[in-house]
């Protein structure tokens, strides 16, 4: 475990410098921006009446999403009825204006009533939220609400999450729980990614190849093109995609829990499964085949007919109809411009349009869908990289590459939200734990994520109201199932939550640890997955004469991954930590005394990652034999040759494979191994599982 995960986790454990128990603040999350306690409780139980004002809608439908939590967290149904405010009950009111922003809340209660003020619906869910919280969870008959008076509003307007439903599709009812969990914690932004290279997942009703074709693809690796589908004779396709009444639905149950729903539409990159389902939109001749699998950027980008154009105003015009809220995401990053510079059609369309150099496309593009989105009442937002002097006004920057799009953004006039790689990247790894799921190996930890600071601390005070918000972001090409996704996701989300809720001056590392504690039984009344290595004390140091793959060092960081093998098909499937860039494991300290051999349990996954021109810097050593071969070298990756083991025995097995036990010279004293594979080529990528030292002390 590496010493800044163990620090990380250990800080959590450890009791906090927090006041007496009597004394301590309610375990609510995120942080109240005000809280006074006072004498008494308020005794609610299943008999406890939700009051609302008759024909106060919005009032009625933040009391049903009360209700359901108290279902699913206390096990009883609270009645609504309309009327005025009295005593015994929870009382719902509407204000006559927001003084202090839109989600702005007022919750006082004392040991005759409960009541929950707010001006919108936004306010009240909160205030909700906040109450459901002082309950609790159990099945006790009565829950004893402390007597206090909370006036809240968040520090930031955008607090949220990306949810990455391109790479992998996620059912509409785990998302309707995922939603649950994040206003669980006041968050108010669901960005959701629907398209990008490996897939389209949105019915567009005009062009219904972007989901009967660019839904679906064949995953790679050896096991998914050998799994046919008998009623095609051709490999079986992953994938799904949500109809637009699925998305009606989604949003519409976001917004009785006070959150918007972003949906993102890339453009003009990222667009290999647009692609494969309408060729005709391609700037390359021909255009993808088929709905690919690599992770990585893609060369394949839109051309600029006017055919194109109309493509791109027809699906946004079918988007907004979907999507009500004020915001449209348009990707934007990572554009490739090759193929515009080698297509003589682009080059003629430039001209026709006055476009002197290939990189301004994407800004042309930009511009047009801006205006065409504003025409609309709504504003464009996009990844840092669509910023130039010319983005409309309206627009608003996604600082993703630290804070600098942030800097920038505001430094020209625009709006921004910081969605900052790697801190606020939850497909990193959250702890060093064995339990931990695939994902990139970095660990970035809850304290990472609650560290983090929100507002550019070199933001100009003029300028800082630019800032509206932060997001914690879950590409899900590691994240392939569902509880996985929960996993990442929470607790960090709650960081998040705070971080863009509560005041600076309130927010506090000890506390937050304190208050956290209590999110995991919230999460599972809400039938939500988490993370439970982040509740739980570190693994001690790796030792003794077994390592795996999580457990060795590698020898470098340049795209370190934590795989997953692609067989089998179903059921549980090994990973392994690897380096895609350098294949090479360092076994520290070994003690070689006594050591006869050395047994490697290895796998092969493929390799699915388009890097562009960094693939030719990947290097193996000449292997001897055609399969190839695991070289074990002594103190360092230049060192003696103490083993080399053959991968014939594992060359056409799809899972984890035991290689018979390779012997070695006597050795003697504590010696690093450095392990690499001597293979023919790059794909499939060998990779081990666990290296075992036979002999020796035990």
């Amino acid at each position: 475990m590496s010493r800044r995960a163990t620090l990380a986790i250990a800080f959590l454990l450890a009791p906090a410098a927090a006041p007496a128990a009597d004394n301590a603040e309610p375990a609510l999350v995120p942080r109240p921006a005000s809280i006074e306690r006072h004498a008494g409780t308020f005794l609610l139980s299943a008999a406890t009446p939700i009051v609302v004002a008759p024909g106060d809608e919005a009032a009625a439908t933040a009391a049903a999403v009360l209700v359901e939590r108290m279902k699913k967290s206390r096990g009883y149904t609270l009645a609504t009825v309309p009327g005025a405010a009295r005593d015994g009950a929870i009382v719902l009111e509407r204000t006559s204006e927001a003084a202090h922003g839109d989600e702005a809340y007022r919750l006082v209660v004392t040991p005759r009533r409960i009541t929950l003020r707010a001006h919108t619906l936004a306010g009240l869910d909160h205030a909700a939220t906040t109450l459901w919280q002082l309950a609790g969870t159990g099945r006790a008959p009565s829950a004893a609400i402390p007597a206090l008076a909370i006036d809240d509003a968040p520090a930031f307007a955008w607090r949220g999450l990306l949810l990455d439903s391109a790479r992998h599709y996620q059912s509409p009812e785990f998302i309707l729980r995922f939603l649950d969990a994040m206003a669980a914690q006041k968050l108010n932004v669901l960005h959701w990614h629907l398209t990008d290279d490996q897939g389209w997942r949105l019915e567009i009703r005009k062009y219904p190849r972007l989901t009967s074709v660019g839904a679906w693809r064949v995953p790679a690796g050896r096991a998914a093109r050998t799994d046919i589908d008998p009623a095609t004779g051709r490999p079986r396709l992953y994938g799904g995609f949500y109809t637009q009444d699925d998305a009606r639905r989604i949003v519409a149950y976001a917004a009785a829990r006070g959150i918007t729903v972003v949906p993102e539409i890339e453009m003009p990159g990222h667009a290999s499964a647009l692609l494969a389902a309408y060729p005709r939109f391609a700037a390359s001749d021909p255009a993808p085949a088929a709905v690919p699998s690599d992770w990585g950027v893609y060369t394949n980008v839109l051309n600029l007919d006017a055919g194109t154009l109309t493509f791109l105003d027809d699906v946004l015009t079918e988007v907004m109809a979907i999507f009500p809220g004020p915001y449209i995401h348009v990707g934007g990053d990572e554009v490739d411009t090759s193929q515009w510079k080698a297509s003589p059609r682009v080059q003629e369309r430039m001209r026709e349009l006055g476009i002197a150099d290939v990189k301004d496309i994407q800004h042309w593009i930009t511009r047009r869908i801006a205006r065409f989105i504003e025409s609309r009442g709504r504003r464009l937002v996009g990844w840092d990289e669509i910023l130039e002097p010319d983005l409309a006004r309206s627009a608003v920057v996604m600082s993703w590459r630290g804070n600098r799009g942030a800097l920038a953004a505001a430094a020209q006039g625009h709006d921004s939200v910081l969605a900052a790689d790697p801190t606020l990247y939850f497909d990193h790894l959250q702890t060093d734990s064995a339990s931990e799921p695939p994902g990139r190996v970095g660990v970035v930890s809850l304290a990472d994520v609650y560290r983090f600071e929100p507002m550019p601390p070199q933001l100009p005070e003029e300028q800082r109201f630019r800032v509206l918000g932060l997001q914690g972001n879950l590409w899900t090409e590691h994240i392939r199932t569902e509880a996985r996704v929960g996993w990442m996701a929470f607790p960090r989300a709650a960081a998040i939550a705070e971080l863009g809720w509560t005041p600076a001056a309130r927010r506090d590392w000890y506390d937050f640890r304190r208050r956290v504690a209590s999110m995991p039984a919230r999460y599972e009344a809400l039938g939500m997955t988490y993370a439970k290595s982040a509740f739980e004390p570190p693994a001690p140091p790796a030792s003794g004469a077994l390592r795996t793959s999580r457990q060795l060092e590698l020898c470098s960081d340049k795209i370190a991954l934590s795989l997953e093998d692609d067989a089998p098909l179903q059921g549980p499937r090994a990973q392994f930590h690897v380096d895609i860039m350098n294949p090479c494991w360092l076994f520290r300290a070994a003690h070689l005394d006594g050591v006869h051999a050395i047994e490697a349990r290895v796998g092969q996954v493929p390799f699915n990652f388009q890097i562009g021109d960094d693939v030719n810097q990947i290097r193996f050593p000449r292997p001897k034999s055609p399969e190839g071969e695991l070289e074990v070298r002594r103190d360092n990756c230049d060192g003696t040759v103490l083993a080399r083991i053959p991968l014939e025995p594992a060359a056409r097995s799809e899972a984890v494979t035991t290689l018979p036990p390779e012997a070695i010279a006597p050795q003697s004293g504590k010696h690093d191994l450095c392990l690499r594979f001597a293979q023919p080529g790059l794909d499939p990528l060998w990779v081990i599982d666990s290296v075992r030292l036979l002999g020796g002390a035990r």
